[in-house]
């Protein structure tokens, strides 16, 4: 008998959004994912040959590339950031959107110039973009890898600078920070293993093109 497909959905900020586009893909969770006091990880669907599992944004990606999961739904960010070759990501689901900025105290930006920097200490945790950017702009960077709370980094001497997802920016003004640059437009992403894909196409491909016809895409899976 043939296993169940895993799909992997991050917890956080991705979920409020994706549960109803999974929902109208075809695919409804038991009610024990609802459930916010339950410690479970793994969760029937109405489909028998589906399952879901709920993980950190970071391990989506992680579940899916290793083959552990054979779908996710993911933020664009967490792609770029690994770029494992295993994913493919077919579908920009139009949801979860932000974006990866530059930010820093208030009180630095009133005389910066980010066009003049030429070395730079982040608080992130996307080392591997972070990098990226920076060097395509010549700018030597020395990245801290944090895995949350960023904010807080500048105020404690820690790095002068962050790079983090915004969205309203709220959480910046609250901690004395503004965005100087922003890096990079975010959405999520369905994404699929590749080896899966192939070996499994009759059962994911479907899936797949349910998730396009939501989002308005036409064309067909490749």
């Amino acid at each position: 008998m043939t296993k169940p497909l895993v799909f992997a959905i991050p917890k956080g900020r991705i979920l409020k959004e994706a549960l109803p586009m999974l929902e109208a893909a075809g695919i409804i969770p038991e009610s024990a994912f609802l459930d916010k006091e339950s410690r479970l990880l793994r969760f029937k669907t109405n489909r028998p040959d589906v399952e879901i599992i709920r993980v950190r944004a970071f391990d989506v990606a992680t579940f899916v590339a290793h083959g552990a999961a054979q779908m996710g739904i993911v933020g664009s960010d967490v792609i770029e950031e690994f770029s494992y070759p295993e994913l493919y990501a077919p579908v920009d689901l139009n949801i979860g959107h932000c974006r990866l900025s530059i930010a820093e105290p208030k009180r630095l930006a009133q005389d910066d110039d980010p066009r003049e920097w030429s070395h730079v200490r982040v608080a992130t945790k996307y080392p591997h973009l972070t990098h990226r950017h920076f060097e395509a702009r010549g700018v030597q960077a020395e990245c801290i890898k944090l895995n949350g709370a960023m904010e807080i980094a500048p105020a404690l001497g820690l790095a002068g600078r962050i790079v983090d997802l915004v969205s309203s920016g709220r959480t910046l003004e609250e901690n004395g920070l503004v965005e100087v640059e922003r890096i990079m437009p975010i959405s999520a992403r369905l994404v699929v293993n590749r080896a899966a894909f192939k070996m499994r196409a009759g059962d994911i491909a479907p899936l797949v093109e349910n998730f396009r016809r939501l989002v308005g895409v036409a064309d067909n899976v490749a």
